[in-house]
């Protein structure tokens, strides 16, 4: 009687060739799932933004840049994409550094927090990888009257009158 051989999965970065590696999560005799650093900045970052007092990410360099970049088609996807999140994935650790833009009046200290709670719960429970550390670096605060810093779209232009 032979035994089956164990299955591998493997995630590959979203470019294909190049970029980021995949990083190991899970190794059972069952099989290997690898998970790309790109995924865990996506997490990160989303779990960022769940947290009410977080007006965007990134400082405004990197957020003019993401705006533009969404505009192009095809290039608001991918791990580069994801403005203010850094990732550094190792095979079972993952560290997360985030550039946040806060609204006026919020605790930084208290939404900090929560920011870092809520980021590592995200990225532990869907990878199991163990978050060592969340660094949180606030760049600006968004005042209720200020206008965004991103450019607004376009007006629809109507093709029947």
């Amino acid at each position: 009687m032979t035994t089956p051989t164990a299955a591998t999965t493997t995630i590959k970065s979203p470019t294909g060739t190049g970029g980021s590696p995949a990083r190991l999560a899970d190794d059972t005799a069952q099989g290997k799932t690898t998970i790309a650093a790109s995924v865990v900045q996506k997490i990160a970052g989303i779990a960022a933004r769940e947290i009410s007092g977080v007006h965007s990410m990134g400082g405004g360099l990197s957020r003019t840049f993401g705006a533009i970049r969404e505009r192009i088609p095809g290039g608001g996807t991918g791990a580069s994409n994801i403005a203010g999140v850094q990732v550094e994935v190792g095979e079972k650790q993952a560290a997360v550094d985030l550039d946040l833009v806060v609204e006026y009046g919020a605790s930084i200290v208290e939404l900090a927090r929560a920011v870092r709670r809520n980021v590592i719960t995200a990225v532990e429970r869907m990878t199991g990888l163990e978050v060592i550390e969340v660094n949180i670096a606030v760049n600006d605060i968004h005042l209720p009257d200020e206008e965004d810093d991103t450019p607004a779209p376009a007006p629809a232009v109507a093709r029947v009158e």
